[in-house]
């Protein structure tokens, strides 16, 4: 499509960059370089993270006393933003003064 273009002389419609009729960018030596060196670190990463350090057995519940103490810790600290109870006789209990109670 691009050849088409090119020998019959016409020009790639709105920008050249971007969109669907976009020409292609070359590919570089640099840039073959620089996706190497990406996937070589890659595969290195990979390579680690399958290796763990701790076995299953070791990594279960391994931190459940900091988990909880952190727990325990935010709900303390969302308790203390929380405002008291009210409670609605709190509210209404002036309307009680002049209350008189008949037998």
């Amino acid at each position: 499509m691009f050849l088409t273009t090119v020998l019959l002389r016409k020009r790639i419609p709105g920008k050249q960059w971007i969109g669907k009729y976009r020409r292609p960018r070359v590919v570089t030596l640099s840039m073959k370089q620089a996706m190497i060196r990406r996937l070589e670190i890659e595969a290195e990463n990979e390579y680690w993270l399958g290796r763990p350090y701790l076995t299953r057995e070791q990594e279960y519940k391994h931190n459940t006393e900091e988990r909880h103490a952190k727990w325990e810790a935010f709900k303390s600290l969302t308790k203390a933003k929380f405002p008291e109870h009210r409670y609605i006789s709190d509210h209404l209990n002036h309307l009680n003064v002049s209350k008189k109670w008949t037998s």
